[in-house]
């Protein structure tokens, strides 16, 4: 008996691969070749192609087709109807299977509603990419991404929050974890209590407070 939950009316194909505790809801396709995780989440109508390789813990939300050249690092969260691509010049009439780009998004970033990623790039750790942002060249480490075509605003906390007001020595604190962050080199945060590849500690993960009660602070 698997030990991962497919409903009945999506389609996991021979030769996919799924880890523990994964979730496929309403009118999935894994496509042979995918390689998926554990306690992963597809909400309704998500494809995932062959030759993806997704990471534990990605939660992925309606109306997402994921294809090969694809990798998602653990903890990614893509929102509802983002857009992810493999070939940045596709003609019908030009066959480029061979040629598909890959694409990297990397631990703990998100991704949000309508956002489009195009191919060939690299979303950093923590990123956060907003609603219906274009992205079209690689992304830092927390960096906050919007608007058309993506340009960076500022600074995400590993807990999704705008890093604001730096104190001493450049440090900047999550209003929410209290998680201190720090320029290392221009352009490339870090955070200085935890590494960036560790878990959050279990009092860290669960959200306790609502974004609009941080983001005037």
């Amino acid at each position: 008996m698997a030990d991962y939950f497919v409903h009945e009316s999506s389609y996991v194909d021979d030769g996919a691969e799924i880890g523990a505790g994964t979730k496929i809801w309403h009118f999935c396709h894994v496509l042979p070749g995918a390689k998926i995780g554990e306690r992963c989440s597809f909400g309704q109508n998500v494809s995932i192609a062959g030759g993806t390789v997704i990471g534990n813990n990605v939660k992925v939300q309606n109306n997402v087709s994921i294809y090969e050249g694809t990798t998602i690092e653990d903890d990614v969260f893509l929102g509802p109807s983002c857009v992810l691509t493999n070939v940045t010049n596709p003609r019908s009439q030009v066959l480029r299977r061979a040629l598909y780009e890959n694409t990297l998004l990397k631990r703990g970033c998100s991704i949000g509603a309508n956002a489009t990623v195009v191919c060939g790039i690299t979303i950093g750790r923590y990123a956060f990419v907003a609603a219906g942002a274009v992205v079209a060249k690689d992304v830092p480490d927390y960096a906050l991404i919007v608007g058309v075509p993506g340009r960076q605003k500022g600074w995400m906390s590993r807990h999704g929050h705008i890093l604001k007001g730096a104190g001493a020595e450049g440090v900047l604190v999550c209003p929410e974890s209290g998680l201190r962050y720090q320029e290392a080199e221009p352009g490339v945060l870090r955070c200085l209590d935890l590494d960036e590849n560790a878990p959050l500690p279990e009092e860290l993960a669960v959200g306790k407070i609502v974004y609009d009660a941080l983001k005037r602070i």
